[in-house]
């Protein structure tokens, strides 16, 4: 792919990402409190409001707030800036690997927004499961980033199945 095309694609995709996580981040924020769950699909889906100042699943959310801006918020800025970079200079890089690659970092700035405007936490509505065995709180960000690297999986995967001749 050359580059204006990987660079509109990348461009596309991530205006897309960040504007889609950021517009239902803003209506939870407005529509929804602290202490309302709304059950849908026989409480397969629940939609309620929380802001998580740890990672995935509160990951670190106990760590002194210095830690967790140093890791959360610089840390995780400068590996997203890094992998749009190798996302956008790499010219070995697949359209399957650009599109799986800018997914993560688009969910992943998203996130990285809400941390830069809420005091280091990220603003999570949605949780899905079946009685006790439920997710942890999520957002749309990380439903693109688990997209991205279930894509950047299955295209590793492939690469295996089928390696580069020489």
């Amino acid at each position: 792919m050359n580059s204006t095309k990987k660079l509109v694609l990348v461009g596309i995709m991530l205006v897309t990402c960040i504007g889609c996580d950021q517009t239902t981040k803003h209506i939870a924020r407005s529509s929804l409190d602290f202490d309302v769950t709304i059950s849908y699909f026989n409480d397969f889906l629940r939609i309620q409001y929380a802001e998580n100042p740890g990672g995935m699943m509160s990951l670190g959310a106990e760590l002194p707030p210095e830690v967790r801006f140093w890791f959360l918020t610089v840390f995780v800025a400068v590996m997203l800036g890094g992998i749009l970079l190798f996302t956008v200079f790499s010219k070995s890089i697949t359209p399957l690997q650009i599109i799986a690659l800018t997914l993560i970092v688009g969910g992943g700035f998203s996130n990285l927004i809400d941390r830069v405007l809420y005091d280091g936490h990220v603003i999570d509505f949605l949780n899905i499961g079946i009685d006790n065995l439920r997710t942890a709180i999520f957002n749309f960000a990380d439903v693109i980033i688990l997209l991205g690297t279930i894509l950047l999986l299955l295209t590793a995967s492939q690469a295996t199945k089928n390696p580069a001749p020489g």
